[in-house]
């Protein structure tokens, strides 16, 4: 690299390829810094939304490719009972969604980035040179070698740890709630599904619930993503193994799946997930946090694709916005747009977070939920932010169901027996 670049994005990920895209477009030089090499793997259940779909149709992704298969909607199972729903109708995302290994699809949408022009560097590293606080350049190690670019802004998406950032303060809210994940890929005759599944009530062999809960998503073929998550909320966590958990899983998953204890093809594989805008300082001077870094995790659900996708394309704008005005004060307006557009919407999905993590409370949710489709169908689609745009009695509703959850909720609520 002979000369610097105007933006540097440290990260190669959903939030990092997607705000270098949008910023390669708009006409600016960009590097991307990559540490691992594409393909590379990572932990996630591989699920696209309609709202990751609406982002990559943004940006020109290629959906005929063959390792993407397209799913039409979720079946749940929960209290005894099984219910399958479609994706809603929205009048700004579409009506379907798709699973394709990370390993597959962060590749495809780098490449996107870099035919806008974009440089993506792999098998390198970035470290901030900090100067009395404040972010100077970024050292570029690669095969041995080191060099300083001087950007004029630097994008942060190098994940929820953020190596990058913690020299400029960046850190977690210890408050926040978060996720453990685990995942391995297994075979299954079921895999050209169209429903992502999930089970919301894990039993062990005793037929005691079991804080967490599991997903099977078809990738088509004979492959299916199968995996469990854990929520700090839940005042069990911390005792219990995901190991352990997925196990307890694959004991309770449904027999049309015919996964036996020969089935797995990897290794197990998790990781954390930071959710509700956990992360922050969200901008500094001459840099913006996006995705994971910034803890961009839907709270309700653990999708992370699509608000790496989304956060990095609005950072993209803000940060277009201040070098085409050649102010960089501007970059301030990133966090009030990020309020606006998600604000109440993670407020609730905390308190929603906190309140599940209450077996009795999540008893009660199931127990009244799989009794009526209407209701299934609407927490479908709250928890997939898919409500229509212009109903803005979303945190009233939220907090209705919540507080009527809560007055469901057998004797002994507030305790975890």
């Amino acid at each position: 690299m002979s000369q610097s670049p105007e933006v540097v994005v440290v990260g190669g990920g959903p939030s990092g390829a997607a705000a270098a895209y949008w910023l390669s477009q708009a006409g600016h030089s960009v590097a991307v810094i990559e540490k691992k090499e594409y393909p590379r793997e990572k932990t996630c259940g591989d699920g696209l939304t309609p709202r990751s779909i609406f982002e990559l149709q943004s940006m020109g992704f290629d959906f005929d490719v063959p390792e993407l298969h397209r799913i039409n909607g979720l079946r749940s199972y929960g209290a005894g009972s099984m219910i399958e729903m479609e994706w809603p109708d929205h009048p700004e995302y579409p009506n379907w969604g798709a699973i394709i290994r990370r390993a597959d699809l962060d590749e495809q949408v780098v490449r996107l980035a870099e035919k806008q022009g974009a440089v993506i560097h792999q098998k390198a590293t970035a470290a901030p040179v900090v100067d009395d606080g404040r972010l100077r350049g970024v050292e570029v190690s690669s095969n041995g070698d080191s060099e300083v670019l001087n950007p004029k802004v630097v994008v942060v998406a190098d994940g929820a740890v953020s190596r990058f950032g913690r020299p400029l303060g960046v850190g977690r809210d210890r408050k926040a709630p978060y996720g453990l994940a685990l995942r391995a890929y297994y075979s299954s005759p079921f895999a050209d599904d169209d429903m992502m599944e999930s089970l919301l009530d894990l039993k062990d062999k005793d037929g005691k619930n079991v804080p967490g809960y599991g997903w099977t998503f078809p990738l088509g073929g004979e492959t299916v993503n199968i995996g469990v998550g854990l929520l700090s909320t839940s005042k069990r966590w911390k005792g219990l193994n995901t190991g352990q958990l997925l196990d307890t899983y694959l004991d309770n998953l449904p027999d049309h799946w015919e996964v036996e204890g020969g089935s797995r093809l990897t290794e197990p594989v998790g990781g954390k997930l930071s959710m509700a805008f956990s992360g922050g300082p969200i901008v500094g001077a001459n840099w913006v946090l996006v995705g994971d870094a910034l803890g961009s995790t839907n709270p309700f659900t653990g999708e992370g694709i699509a608000y790496g996708y989304q956060t990095g394309r609005m950072a993209a704008a803000t940060v277009h916005q201040a070098l085409a005005a050649d102010d960089l004060s501007i970059l301030r307006r990133y966090p009030e747009e990020l309020e606006a557009e998600f604000g109440d919407y993670y407020r609730v999905g905390r308190v929603f977070v906190r309140a599940i993590g209450n077996p009795h409370i999540m008893r009660a949710f199931m127990t009244v939920g799989f009794k009526s489709r209407p209701l299934m169908e609407w927490t479908f689609r709250v928890m997939s932010n898919l409500m229509p745009p212009d109903d803005r009695s979303l945190t009233r509703q939220l907090y209705r169901a919540i507080e009527s959850a809560v007055r469901l909720a057998p004797a002994g609520l507030g305790t975890d027996s």
